[in-house]
């Protein structure tokens, strides 16, 4: 008689650095679909966040001064790789769905959705790829040449305001996820991401995606975990210089708030239902970049 393998339920490191390091503090949150594990995730620490945070901040100036082009062709091969593993990230956000009912669902967001899962990751494909777009386009449409009285050229320009703290929707996990993601990191920035708590698999997976996209080691870092422990760590954190949250609690929504007089960040905090992360004239507008940037203008004397 023969015996039935059982798969090999499969453990998703945190994303640091560009590397995969397991949390320091030993922990992992098992991901299921109803009472079958799907697999594992790190349960990220605050000490995992701020190592994020400070590789971020090491390696933004860097990003930053890389050409605009080199950072829009970065993102479009996260692009490519994302649409290399288009089928699986479809079944995995299929397999981890929310189900009705469910204590953690955000409720009134996923009702009226008509979206399937594929739908979800090619238009997070084609989200990557509308930034990739804008990374050598946004500062004409942000910055402008102002009029002056006197013999000089006046300039102002957008630049990256350092590093950006993001936490994920439950829903959707992966559109959410590279729609907070990509506005800041093609003008410049690093981020530290806070992935979905109910659906972490995705940005897991995503973390793969990075790390084979030419994506500079520290640009982009991915916690799992509980945001209960993590989002007054990142609220707080004094080389975190913007946050975006998306669909949090109230309470969560506070706490994002009130660190931003630790060092006067930038905090936004969205609420949208599930259909308006498909509006691609509201999610892929120039604009969705301008939270992430500061305004230098500059003076210039010219001839008379």
């Amino acid at each position: 008689m023969s015996k039935q393998r059982l798969p090999v339920v499969k453990t998703y490191k945190l994303y640091i650095n560009g590397a995969f390091p397991r949390s320091e503090s030993g922990r992992s949150l098992a991901v299921k679909n109803g009472r079958q594990v799907l697999a594992q995730v790190s349960h990220g620490s605050r000490k995992d966040l701020r190592d994020a945070v400070e590789a971020a901040a090491a390696a933004q100036p860097k990003w930053a001064g890389a050409t605009a082009h080199n950072r829009g062709q970065v993102l479009y091969r996260m692009a490519e790789m994302l649409e290399g593993k288009r089928d699986e990230f479809a079944a995995i956000l299929e397999a981890t769905k929310r189900r009705p009912g469910s204590d953690r669902a955000t409720k009134g967001r996923t009702s009226s959705s008509k979206k399937s899962r594929l739908d979800e990751v090619e238009a997070a494909i084609d989200r990557l790829v509308c930034f990739a777009g804008w990374a050598d386009k946004y500062a004409q449409i942000l910055g402008c040449q102002n009029a002056v009285a006197g013999p000089y050229y006046n300039f102002t320009v957008p630049e990256p305001t350092g590093v950006v703290g993001v936490v994920a929707p439950d829903e959707p996990a992966l559109l959410g996820l590279i729609s907070l993601m990509a506005p800041p990191m093609c003008a410049g920035n690093a981020i530290v991401a806070i992935a979905s708590e109910a659906n972490p698999l995705a940005a897991a997976v995503f973390a793969e995606v990075c790390a084979t996209s030419d994506v500079p080691a520290g640009v982009i870092n991915i916690i799992t975990g509980q945001r209960d422990e993590l989002v007054e760590h990142l609220a707080n954190h004094r080389e975190v210089n913007a946050v975006v949250a998306a669909n949090v609690s109230k309470g969560h929504a506070a706490i994002l708030k009130l660190g931003a007089g630790e060092n006067v960040k930038r905090v936004s905090v969205w609420q949208r239902d599930t259909e308006a992360w498909y509006d691609a004239e509201m999610c892929e507008s120039p604009y969705a970049i301008e939270p992430f940037v500061e305004f230098k203008t500059i003076w210039h004397p010219s001839a008379v």
